[in-house]
């Protein structure tokens, strides 16, 4: 009779210790598939050639399989109430693993795999990679056991896969802490070239970023896709709580949220001259609109005049209104 051969799923972000997990794998001859999650809050994210560019050398490099599973308004959903809370910024790193080693445990199922492997290390994040929230987490995603973290197996409970002989305990390592010292010395000697930094993909991470998903989320009881997507461009700007002003500030930003605009939102411009696009988005009321004018006629090319005719374009259709540009330092207190 022949012994089937031992298959594992991978998270894989394409990063030194996910590529590392998934190589020490190979070492043991396992068939791996890598599964590399998406979703709306990465810089670039999978499904983009540029994005998965080095992934797919890395797979084609070393003989594994990659495949993408994009996490959609579930995740979106989660961003917003997470159970577990925020990191630094606005990264939900506990709720956003469980969640991922949910959706590998329904892949390994669907592909007859045997067990799942992470390229977590003890002790290298704060908050999701203490040793007891590597436990809490697999617990609550209901893969207790099935597992495993080749970087620091040593330093753990032995997984189900390793109990059952069809992963060599001893051929596994034992990283703890934030140093990477180790991680780049095994992957000069395996010849991995590259690998991008640490949450170098992820907005939530992102100071900047987060700040205005902070302030949204805080304004709204539901977003989307497409808030998500006008939180990445232009200036934005809070005039009250239940009106969003975002200022283009370039050609393409222009178009972007030209793009991004709803039948709710109300689109300005200066005319006659080189202008911003500006798009409000909420509660449109008088204040609101003409804060939204002035701030387009402070970002245009005739912000020095003494008066600037705007248009408005709506469902309602086109009007126009003509205002005074704000000074610098009266806007600059409503910058998020």
């Amino acid at each position: 009779m022949v012994r089937k051969k031992t298959k594992c799923v991978a998270l894989f972000s394409g990063g030194l210790d996910s590529s590392l997990a998934v190589l020490l794998m190979l070492k043991q001859e396992i068939e791996v598939t890598a599964l590399m999650f998406g979703h709306d809050f990465c810089a670039q994210h999978p499904g983009r050639p540029s994005s998965l560019k080095e992934p797919s050398q890395i797979a084609e490099k070393f003989g594994f399989k990659l495949e993408i599973m994009h996490l959609g308004n579930e995740f979106i959903e989660l961003v917003q109430r997470p159970k577990y809370g925020y990191g630094k910024n606005m990264n939900p790193c506990i709720d956003c693993k469980i969640l991922m080693l949910k959706k590998a445990k329904e892949f390994m199922m669907k592909i007859g795999a045997d067990f799942l492997v992470t390229g977590e290390v003890v002790g290298q994040r704060p908050k999701s990679q203490f040793r007891t929230t590597l436990y809490m987490i697999a617990k609550q995603a209901d893969v207790e056991g099935i597992v495993l973290r080749p970087l620091s197996a040593g330093l753990l409970k032995p997984t189900v896969p390793e109990e059952k002989g069809l992963v060599d305990r001893d051929k596994l390592l034992d990283i703890n802490g934030r140093s990477r010292k180790v991680q780049m010395k095994l992957a000069e000697e395996y010849g991995l070239e590259y690998y991008p930094t640490p949450a170098s993909g992820c907005l939530l991470t992102d100071p900047r970023f987060a700040k205005r998903l902070k302030d949204m989320v805080s304004h709204r009881e539901k977003i989307d896709l497409n808030d998500i997507r006008l939180l990445k461009v232009g200036r934005h700007f809070r005039f009250d709580r239940d009106a969003l002003i975002v200022v283009g500030r370039n050609e393409e930003e222009n178009r972007r949220i030209e793009k991004l605009y709803r039948d709710d939102d109300i689109l300005f411009e200066a005319l006659g001259t080189g202008s911003p696009i500006v798009l409000l988005r909420g509660k449109a009321s008088d204040d609101a609109v003409d804060f939204a004018a002035r701030l387009t006629a402070r970002y245009c090319d005739r912000k020095y005049e003494d008066e600037v005719e705007i248009t408005l374009t709506s469902k309602a259709g086109q009007a126009r209104m003509t205002v005074e540009p704000f000074d610098h330092e009266d806007v600059k207190r409503y910058q998020v």
